[in-house]
């Protein structure tokens, strides 16, 4: 779902991207700003995708605006000045629309927003933050060999490196994928696609030997299937 507020000064800009957001389903509309400053205030409190903003309005432009975010959503400028386009584009903005635009035009800016969130979405969940002392590191999660509980703390053994972090085996087993990591023993998590080979009640990658837990046999069979 993608969560989208409007700011512009005219109604009738409002009712247009209203109307044809109402036929995609994976728009959620959040609220009607007609100045900057509403936008501002309800930016303060909320978050969301995308803005569909228009530059020409009183006070404040919709480019001045823009430039006092820190971490903008996604931008779809909607505006009947055309001039302004180049500045758009060097403000990282995701499509340009000159007014009046077509419901083709509209849903070939929104797709490529869509498109770029379903993207980044995708990366972040293919990553997990881990602290090792006062350190984070971004660790992608085909990097990871199998973790290891070690009292307070677990150790996650990577393709190159081992980082130690104080948490729960429990507390990271929550952030794995079960399509892709088995817990195999009360103190083990592997990564499936890891294993090279399983023998007996020992389980091969790279050079280490994980051992499987009786409880947790009737898992690892399961991979067989």
């Amino acid at each position: 779902m993608i969560k989208y507020i409007t700011v512009d000064d005219e109604n009738a800009s409002h009712d247009i991207i209203m109307d044809y957001a109402s036929n995609l389903s994976y728009l959620s509309h959040q609220k009607s700003c007609y100045n900057a400053f509403e936008a501002i205030e309800y930016l303060n409190d909320n978050e969301v995708d995308l803005i569909f903003l228009d530059i020409n309005m009183p006070k404040l432009s919709g480019f001045d605006f823009l430039k006092t975010l820190t971490n903008p959503p996604k931008i779809i400028v909607t505006t009947a000045h055309k001039e302004f386009a180049l500045e758009g584009y060097e403000l990282n903005i995701s499509d340009y629309l000159l007014k009046p635009f077509s419901f083709n035009r509209f849903l070939a800016a929104v797709n490529k927003v869509n498109h770029s969130i379903s993207k980044l979405k995708e990366e972040e969940s293919n990553s997990i933050f881990l602290k090792d002392s006062k350190k984070h590191f971004q660790v992608k999660l085909d990097e990871i060999l199998f973790a290891e509980a070690d009292g307070n703390y677990i150790k996650i053994h990577l393709n190159d490196k081992t980082i130690t972090t104080h948490h729960t085996l429990s507390y990271f087993e929550e952030l794995l994928p079960k399509s892709k990591f088995i817990k195999v023993h009360k103190s083990f998590i592997i990564a499936k696609d890891k294993i090279v080979l399983i023998e007996g009640n020992l389980i091969h990658i790279d050079e280490y030997k994980i051992p499987v837990g009786k409880t947790y046999k009737q898992d690892v069979k399961g991979l067989f299937l």
